[in-house]
Parts: structure tokens; C-alpha cells; sequence
């Protein structure tokens, strides 16, 4: 079981990068022309202190799947928004609609 408060943590980060994704977005697409060469040295300098400007934790690299009930970040099985230990316990219960133990 991880801390309430890292999972709380993961909750507000979540939210401020659906918030901060169409700032970034633009932004990065801007600078993504200077590869091409259609933006000045000082244009580039200009964009990448906009970027640095936006809170760290808008970031989508900062943000960290959890498995929804008992908060542990590894193993996390993103269909079914849970851990893959959890998901083993619930799987043998027959308490997941649709998954079947495997045999062969």
C-alpha cells in the first residue's frame, strides 16, 4: 500500500498536466520548426523560456500510473487500472468480468 500522500500527489500532477498539455503542445510544435530552420537563435531562447516558465509538474513526464486502489506504481496494468498483483488476486476470484485463467 503506498503513502496517501504520493498517491494524492500523482492526483494533483495528473490534473495540472491535462491542464498544461495544449500550452505545452503549442509551444513544442513552435520549437519543433527551429529543427526545420524557420525560427531565429533569439526566437528559439524566447519559446524555450515560455516552456520553462509553465510549472514543472505540467509535465507528462512527471506523472506516474498508479493502480487505482492501493496506489503501488509497479506492475500497473493500464487496461484494467490496477497492479498486476491485485489483478492476479481478483482474476483467480473470478471477480474480473471477462478474464479467464489460462490453460493449455
Amino acid at each position: 500500500m503506498a503513502k496517501i500522500g504520493v498517491v494524492n500527489k500523482m492526483n494533483r500532477v495528473g490534473k495540472m498536466v491535462k491542464q498544461q498539455r495544449a500550452k505545452r503542445a503549442t509551444i513544442k510544435a513552435e520549437l519543433n520548426k527551429a529543427r526545420i530552420g524557420e525560427l531565429e537563435f533569439e526566437q528559439v531562447i524566447a519559446l524555450q523560456e515560455q516552456l520553462n516558465k509553465l510549472p514543472r509538474n505540467g509535465s507528462a513526464v512527471r506523472f506516474r500510473n498508479r493502480c487505482r486502489y492501493d496506489g503501488r506504481p509497479r506492475g500497473y496494468m493500464g487496461a484494467f487500472g490496477m497492479n498486476r498483483v491485485l489483478f492476479r488476486k481478483l482474476a483467480n476470484e473470478g471477480k474480473i468480468p471477462g478474464v479467464v485463467k489460462s490453460s493449455w
